[in-house]
């Protein structure tokens, strides 16, 4: 019996037109998901595919006023008896932070899966149909159930809370870490690396309206306090740091963020550094900062403004949710 999956279309390169093959110069979303859903009909997929456009844009213009009709789209087609799983197309430069929005804001009963490409349609050695049919392979498993929202790139999967792009050009431009991927799949095959890890199925998050304001601070040599403050509005909530190793930081300007903790804005100190931990440090208790851990600083923004939507403000709690507790 095929399964019967819902895809919801934000444009990206996965649906771009280049006008040749050889891709010099592209248009993102310039295929609607009818047009897309017809041109995958011939692959044999063992899934009956339904689609809804929810944008067709550059995922450089992706944010809240995207998010919010998709994640409610989402909702309806996980809450369907009759969808057995999720596929949301989208272009690669934000992915990772759409996935994990979404992982963060949708239960975990039914398989979710964000795919995109890295070449248009057009293009020779067009990525886009291979990563759809792997997709299409992935949430039609019952087994991706309970492993929340899933990235599926290159014959591989990633936890959405692990997935980062890394390349700017190539099909293999994503990576994992702390978990590098989660299994490998091609359109006939899948494997999976370990069981499932989420218990708590219904949704973390509920996803508000309007996402408090959280900025990130990115340092380098030469940062100074006034250089920060200038970045930062009076209706900003929380500070992101993209800092230095370990998530290190001029003294200058934690001298500045030590201040704006006192006043009670949320401070999280991340690293720029593509893979690595950035645990506590004795210091952070005394200055009220947060370690990112092994969230990047747009993932940690992601995560810090739904937890200040939520009303949560105290550092040791936004902390354990950091920790993944």
């Amino acid at each position: 019996m095929k399964s019967k999956l819902t895809v919801l279309a934000t444009g990206g390169t996965i649906a771009g037109i280049a006008g040749s093959a050889i891709a010099k110069d592209y248009r993102a979303g310039e295929i609607g998901i009818e047009d897309y859903l017809e041109r995958v009909g011939g692959l044999g997929l063992e899934a009956e595919l339904s689609g809804t456009q929810i944008a067709n844009i550059d995922s450089a213009d992706v944010g809240p006023a995207v998010w919010h009709p998709l994640h409610a789209r989402a909702m309806e087609a996980l809450a369907d008896e009759e969808c057995d799983g999720l596929i949301v197309t989208h272009g690669t430069d934000t992915l990772e932070e759409t996935a994990f929005l979404l992982d963060l804001t949708l239960p975990a009963n039914k398989p979710v899966v964000v795919v995109g490409a890295m070449r248009p349609a057009d293009a020779v050695g067009y990525d886009g149909l291979r990563n759809f049919a792997n997709a299409v392979r992935v949430a039609s498993d019952a087994q991706a159930a309970g492993r929340g929202v899933l990235v599926v790139m290159g014959d591989r999967m990633f936890a959405a809370r692990d997935v980062y792009k890394v390349r700017t050009r190539g099909t293999e431009a994503f990576r994992g870490f702390p978990r590098e991927s989660v299994g490998m799949v091609t359109p006939a095959s899948l494997e999976w690396f370990g069981a499932p890890w989420r218990s708590d199925t219904p949704a973390r998050f509920d996803l508000p309206k309007d996402l408090p304001e959280v900025a990130i601070v990115y340092v380098y040599a030469g940062l100074d306090a006034q250089s920060v403050s200038r970045q930062l509005g009076t209706t900003t909530r929380g500070v992101v740091v993209a800092g230095v190793g370990e998530g290190n930081l001029p003294e200058c300007v934690r001298q500045e963020l030590v201040r704006l903790a006192k006043e009670g804005t949320l401070v999280v100190r991340a690293s720029r550094a593509d893979e690595g931990m950035v645990d506590r440090e004795p210091d952070d208790d005394t200055n009220a900062f947060v370690a990112a851990r092994a969230l990047n600083p747009q993932k940690a923004r992601i995560l810090l403004q739904l937890l200040l939507a939520g009303g949560e403000t105290e550092p040791a709690a936004i902390q354990r949710a950091f920790d993944g507790r």
